[in-house]
């Protein structure tokens, strides 16, 4: 989804972060702030492959433009830029790029921070980490649970 002020994906293929910059980029701007998530190479001792993202879209998109409305009552930005990878996502590639611009630092890096919060908490997408020899867990984000330290994981058979 794309609007004058908010780009919206949630998709097997995302834009690049060159891409999610340049939309964000405006010239009454003065900062760009920004969120690449990335899939790392170990979770507690074991060697994770890759994560793989399932997502219901239609309300993914739908969460995503609610955060970013309100981020945009709270902060004074210019553009909004969230991306989401569907599928696997394999070790050191994007899953969720964050983008945001505004006339001064402050607004953008708090506006950043907010957004990959409320998504981690409210956006309808789950994360499957796969590690070496096959083996699975469904993750639940520790943000579904009001930042309390609690994480659910569902071992596949």
């Amino acid at each position: 989804m794309s609007s004058d002020n908010y780009f919206l994906k949630v998709d097997e293929d995302i834009p690049s972060f060159e891409e999610c910059y340049d939309f964000c980029n405006l010239a009454e701007c003065g900062a760009v702030s920004s969120f690449i998530g990335t899939t790392r190479d170990n979770f507690q001792g074991k060697k994770v492959v890759k994560l793989s993202y399932e997502g219901y879209v239609p309300m993914a998109i739908k969460e995503l433009q609610k955060l970013c409305e309100r981020a945009s009552s709270t902060w004074n930005v210019g553009r909004i830029a969230i991306v989401h990878k569907l599928g696997d996502c394999p070790v050191r590639d994007a899953s969720v790029i964050i983008v945001v611009s505004s006339p001064h630092r402050r607004a953008s890096l708090d506006a950043v921070s907010f957004l990959i919060d409320e998504l981690k908490a409210t956006v309808p997408i789950w994360k499957r980490e796969v590690y070496d020899g096959d083996e699975a867990v469904w993750k639940e984000n520790i943000e579904w649970h009001e930042g309390k330290s609690r994480r659910v994981m569902v071992k596949e058979k």
